[in-house]
């Protein structure tokens, strides 16, 4: 049907109709669609001038045009398209004499309002009730609009759009709730959004399931931006018992560019004490990454004049430093620092952190590794630090260099492979230069921390190589070289002037060398029984014996005699060598042998009685024994006390892998006497047994989860789950190993999850450790630890769930360290309530707030920190 003609509508009214599903140009020429005029000589002309580009458009069920009244209608699921405006909508009116264009939805034949107007301009988006949109000033007039901003959906009752993407709307409600009816909002009266960058409002109210709470902000500010950007961190307030009333993490956030950040946060309290932290993150793609952080803490206890007034600064620092694998192969620089007070954790009040409190020990390293290409020889170049923070030892190393060689073969032919003994000859060299220095908390940073440091040059140099002998038997012999430098050593003597011993410190370069040569010989000794009743087929024991023998030669010649008393007669020996990194000399001759056994125990086991009929017919492999293992030695040229002690270490695995049970232990041949120290002679001689039993360990560790059970009753029902007849295999009877579960409420969670009521499955999950301790050395018979520490996890439904922590020591009698945690997910909101209800690090920390990021900062939480003193 042409252009021009007239059809009657549903209403019996005549009206210029086009039935076309195609694009329809309005004005100028399209290539594709020619137009075609087919007007009356009396119809009123469209004057186009008005529009900058052409005005493509469809529509499903008709396109009616009205010459008099010059306006364009589109019905059901109709489409406009100008410049870079999208607009689609179950109606469309185009006024070109107003040069409008008025969308609205339609009523389906239940009575639904359907088709709402869906408007885009470049990558701004909305959906609203009905629209008015200015073709000449490029503004929109909108009627119950819903529009996405950088994750946060705003509604409002009337909003206007003006050309540059800016919109206002009156009545307006956003929120980070996709459900249809938000379970929460924010609704203020008029507000300025400017796309990709912030949202302002007037006086705002937080409304939660549609009931406004006392919450009243005088205004709303919210940045909106793509990406990362600049801003302030709003900060947490509350109140100690110490400090008084305070503001804490709050400050300024520096979005430095795509691969560089910075945050200066700080803390401030009432009676005085503040904190200041910094903390940075950098990452540059195929090259490095890393993070920085900088904490320090200026606290002051109670008041000036009170007598248990006190102050103290804190710090500490972390880096993190990883290089990309791909950047450069033969080079690497890594980096791992934790470093600072001793007592930081122990006394921050902005630090919720339990693992850094329950540490003891911090340790750091920032290293080179440089491979020489083209050669055996790669290089090291390290600072390492080593802190207590119990006794407030450090021990840092500034710095470290480590040259090695890999093993060469200078005997080995240059073609094909090596067949004999000297072939075998492999050679290695390592040199380690160390800088060492021992210091404390308090003496860190002064120049008397370097008085005492340590410096020297070790060099080692091994040769060793590897034969047959009877063809069961492998032989090992190895010689070792070492040559030690020191730059600083000991001088010793009497002084009758003070009548006492007097060391000075001698600088200058001074050397010793010491070598030794061994051997050992092992073999493997496999035992097989086999029985013909029962579901056990077979056990196999497989046993590995070693002896060996070192030598190592007395090197007395870098030992000294001096006066120890005013005894004339009182001489003692030293060597001036003794205060060195890497030690003295050895002194006495040593010719000792060396014996050990290691013992592994494994069945073969059938299948159970009925298991056969569901194809699980084979054989499976148990393992009884992960490891047996027995080792001592004899020192041929001592005097006395020839034997070392028996030590004997053991480990199993049961209940499907989960159980892990370890034990070491130490026997002692000789007996004691009255002071309770070793005399020569055996203690079965002594009328005792032939070791004298003088200590072990023992732990245990048991782990298990619904998810397990429920796969071993999946497994157990399941049919054609073959075995391995092979005793090396790696699987076992009792199924797949322990896989620890996890689960904690994620807010970046892609999977959303449902709650369910009266749901008789609750995922859980627990895990206990036991250990004790015996130490008997001395005949004291002294239990030194013992206790049970039990962890677990529990989901009462899928968005609640509650944790514990906790132990007893049976030693002491009391309770360990006891933490709850509970975590909710309130699906636009997450509350989390972590407690640790006794002891010195009693505290708790509450949280809910909104979980997506532009509204983060509405949120409340509050944490007690423990009661400290500090000292």
């Amino acid at each position: 049907m042409a252009l021009g003609q007239v059809e009657q509508n549903k209403n019996g009214e005549e009206n210029n109709i086009n039935r076309t599903d195609s694009l329809r140009v309005l004005n100028g020429n399209s290539p594709d669609l020619a137009v075609i005029d087919t007007t009356k000589t009396d119809s009123i002309q469209i004057n186009p001038e008005y529009l900058e580009d052409n005005i493509i458009h469809k529509s499903k069920d008709y396109i009616s045009n009205d010459f008099i009244n010059q306006r364009a209608t589109l019905y059901d699921e109709a489409e406009l398209y100008y410049q870079n405006i999208e607009l689609k909508a179950g109606k469309i009116i185009i006024d070109y004499k107003n040069s409008l264009a008025i969308a609205t939805g339609i009523f389906d034949t239940a009575g639904v309002y359907v088709q709402r107007p869906q408007f885009v301009q470049g990558n701004q988006a909305s959906t609203q009730d009905s629209l008015i949109y200015n073709f000449e000033n490029k503004k929109a007039l909108i009627y119950n609009s819903r529009t996405e901003q950088q994750g946060m959906i705003i509604t409002g009752d009337v909003s206007k759009k003006e050309n540059d993407s800016t919109f206002y709307i009156n009545k307006a409600r956003f929120t980070t709730s996709l459900k249809e009816k938000p379970d929460y909002y924010v609704q203020t009266k008029n507000i300025k959004i400017v796309p990709d960058s912030k949202i302002v409002g007037g006086m705002s109210n937080l409304v939660i399931s549609d009931v406004p709470t006392p919450l009243v902000l005088p205004f709303f500010y919210s940045p909106l931006t793509s990406g990362r950007a600049s801003g302030f961190v709003i900060p947490t307030w509350g109140q100690n018992n110490n400090q008084g009333y305070f503001l804490q993490n709050g400050g300024y956030y520096f979005a430095v560019n795509d691969y560089f950040d910075l945050g200066i946060l700080g803390d401030i309290y009432t009676n005085g004490s503040w904190g200041l932290r910094a903390e940075s993150n950098y990452n540059l793609r195929y090259k490095f990454t890393g993070n920085f952080s900088l904490r320090y803490e200026n606290l002051i206890n109670s008041q000036k004049g009170f007598p248990d007034y006190s102050k103290r600064n804190n710090f500490f620092i972390r880096w993190s430093h990883s290089q990309s694998a791909t950047s450069n192969p033969n080079s690497r620089f890594s980096a791992s620092v934790n470093f600072g007070s001793s007592s930081f954790f122990q006394e921050s009040i902005n630090e919720s952190s339990s693992p850094y409190y329950l540490t003891n020990t911090f340790a750091s390293s920032v290293s080179y590794y440089k491979k020489f290409v083209g050669t055996p020889f790669n290089m090291n170049a390290s600072m390492t630090h080593t802190q207590n923070t119990n006794t407030e030892s450090i021990d840092m190393n500034l710095p470290s260099l480590v040259l090695n060689m890999d093993r060469i073969y200078p005997f080995a032919p240059k073609v094909g492979s090596k067949k004999n003994p000297i072939q075998n000859i492999g050679v290695t060299y390592s040199m380690n230069a160390q800088n060492r220095i021992s210091t404390n908390d308090e003496e860190f940073g002064t120049a008397k921390m370097f008085d005492e440091a340590q410096t020297g040059v070790k060099h080692d140099i091994s040769m060793s190589t590897n034969a047959k002998a009877l063809k069961f038997i492998s032989l090992s012999p190895s010689i070792v070289y070492k040559d030690v430098w020191y730059f600083k050593t000991i001088d010793r003597y009497w002084d009758e002037n003070i009548n006492e011993v007097v060391s000075d410190t001698v600088n200058g370069f001074d050397s010793y060398r010491e070598y030794s040569g061994g051997i050992s010989a092992t073999t493997t000794v496999y035992g097989m029984v086999n029985f013909k009743k029962g579901r056990i087929q077979a056990l196999r024991h497989v046993m590995r014996p070693s002896v060996s023998y070192s030598y190592r030669p007395d090197f007395s010649q870098y030992y000294d005699e001096y006066q120890a008393s005013i005894d004339p007669d009182d001489i003692r020996e030293y060597s001036r060598f003794q205060n060195g990194l890497y030690g003295a000399p050895t002194r006495g001759l040593s010719s000792a042998i060396g014996l050990s056994v290691n013992n592994t125990l494994e069945a073969k086991v059938a299948a159970k009685e009925g298991e056969e009929d569901e194809g699980d017919d084979e054989p499976r492999k148990v393992k009884i024994l992960n490891n047996l293992n027995f080792s001592t030695s004899y020192n041929i040229a001592a005097d006395s006390l020839n034997w070392s002690p028996l030590r004997m270490t053991a480990g199993t695995q049961m209940l499907k892998n989960k159980l892990g049970i370890n034990l070491n232990a130490s026997f002692d041949p000789y007996a004691l006497n009255a002071n309770g120290s070793r005399i020569n002679i055996y203690n079965i001689n002594n009328g005792g047994s032939l070791f004298r039993f003088t200590g072990a360990n023992l732990t245990a560790n048991y782990s298990i989860s619904s998810k397990d059970l429920k796969e071993a009753k999946k497994s157990s029902g399941a049919k054609g789950s073959g075995g391995n007849t092979n005793l090396d295999s790696s699987s076992n009877m009792f199924g797949e190993s322990l896989t620890n579960r996890n689960q904690q409420i994620n807010t970046d969670e892609e999977k959303v999850k449902k709650a369910t009521l009266y749901k008789t499955e609750m995922p859980w999950d627990m895990r206990v450790r036991y250990s004790l301790t015996y130490n008997n050395s001395r005949a004291q018979s002294d239990i030194t630890a013992n206790s049970l520490q039990v962890s677990g996890n529990i989901e009462f439904s899928p968005k609640w769930r509650v944790g514990i922590s906790s132990g007893y020591d049976f030693e002491n009698s009391g309770i360990t360290y006891t933490q709850l945690r509970f975590e909710r997910d309130l699906d636009s909101w997450r509350f989390s309530f972590n407690w640790v209800p006794f002891g010195d690090r009693a505290t708790y920390y509450f949280f809910i707030g909104i979980k997506s990021g532009p509204l983060s900062d509405l949120k409340y939480d509050q944490r007690k920190v423990p009661d400290r003193r500090l000292f």
